[in-house]
């Protein structure tokens, strides 16, 4: 079935059809979904060249990622949230480009993507206070959403005012302050920190969360008990065994991510001690399509938020900015669950 035949079908106009199938945003939802409800009965499916020619546009989203090991998005969360944005790109007829580049070159990249016009739009991904993507990004004019926020000053996020880009992110602070606050509550006062590299927005957050949750419970933190780098397994591990064999420990970790939080559980079974009664251990959940916490009851204690959600929410944002770029930027705040798992208890008498 073509265009044509799909149009009369639906007793639609063929631009009408076409304009639903591109995500323009005149066209309403109820249309929208008449359309692509149409198209999947009819097994019917737009020429991608037809399309690119008719619209001007290359009908492809990039992401540009690093080769660098030193980058957060190198792990199973990037995978999940590439496969939201993924379905939100294929419900409007897009493709993806991912694009491997040497950190150096990660500017060249976004200028040659527009230069060659190679996308319509780009994610940004892993952002830092004061990201200079966001400004190159602004300055040759190309359409992006961030997954994460970045503040404006490279000291880091003092507040969560408004900014002039479109971005998704989940409440870090807000989720480790909750965090911070139940370990607070079991009775735990010596608490430690594994966090991401601190040089990441998203780890800024956590931190304060933290920090600020501790001192409001009269409790100094304890700069030897907080820790970050890559959120690797060996990292929580090492970083957990070093705190747990030192004359004064933590009763208690707070994990910015599942991967180094396996870690810590496996420091603290080779230090004969039990997960949940000797040592309580709260992570971050990203809800990882491959990496579960538990079934019934959870493994950890966790604040959860969906990173496959996230993507196909900032997906589908970057689609509307493309299909309207007089559209005024737009921000999508994610709270994050706190879940009750097996890995929290008070804190030992002693």
């Amino acid at each position: 079935m073509n265009l044509k035949q799909l149009a009369a079908t639906l007793g639609l106009s063929q631009t009408t059809v076409s304009r639903a199938m591109n995500g323009y945003p005149e066209v309403s939802e109820a249309t929208r979904a008449r359309v692509h409800a149409a198209a999947a009965r009819h097994n019917y499916r737009p020429n991608t060249r037809a399309r690119s020619l008719a619209t001007g546009r290359s009908m492809t989203i990039g992401h540009v990622i690093p080769i660098s090991t030193k980058h957060e998005m190198m792990n199973p969360v990037f995978s999940d949230f590439i496969a939201g944005a993924g379905e939100a790109y294929a419900r409007a007829g897009y493709d993806m480009m991912l694009s491997i580049v040497p950190d150096d070159m990660e500017g060249e990249a976004y200028r040659a993507l527009a230069r060659r016009q190679s996308v319509d739009g780009i994610v940004i991904h892993g952002p830092r206070a004061a990201d200079r993507r966001i400004a190159l990004l602004q300055e040759i004019g190309l359409p992006f959403v961030v997954h994460g926020r970045a503040s404006a000053s490279a000291e880091g996020p003092a507040n969560d005012d408004p900014v002039s880009f479109s971005w998704v992110d989940i409440n870090n602070r807000r989720a480790f302050a909750r965090a911070t606050e139940l370990l607070c509550d079991l009775g735990h006062r010596r608490i430690a920190l594994i966090n991401g590299l601190e040089d990441m927005d998203f780890a800024q957050r956590r931190r304060q969360g933290f920090e600020n949750t501790l001192a409001a419970r009269g409790i100094a933190a304890n700069p030897n008990w907080m820790c970050s780098d890559e959120m690797t397994e060996h990292f929580g591990h090492d970083s957990a065994a070093r705190m747990l064999a030192a004359e004064t420990a933590p009763t208690a970790f707070l994990v910015s991510s599942m991967i180094p939080a396996i870690g810590v559980r496996r420091a603290v079974e080779a230090a004969g001690l039990k997960l949940g009664r000797d040592i309580s251990v709260i992570t971050h959940d990203d809800a990882l399509s491959y990496l579960g916490n538990g079934t019934d009851v959870p493994i950890f204690t966790a604040t959860r938020s969906s990173v496959r959600d996230a993507g196909r929410i900032a997906g589908t944002m970057l689609l509307e900015q493309i299909g309207d770029p007089e559209s005024p930027p737009r921000h999508t705040m994610l709270e994050a669950e706190l879940m009750l798992g097996a890995s929290t208890g008070p804190a030992p008498a002693s």
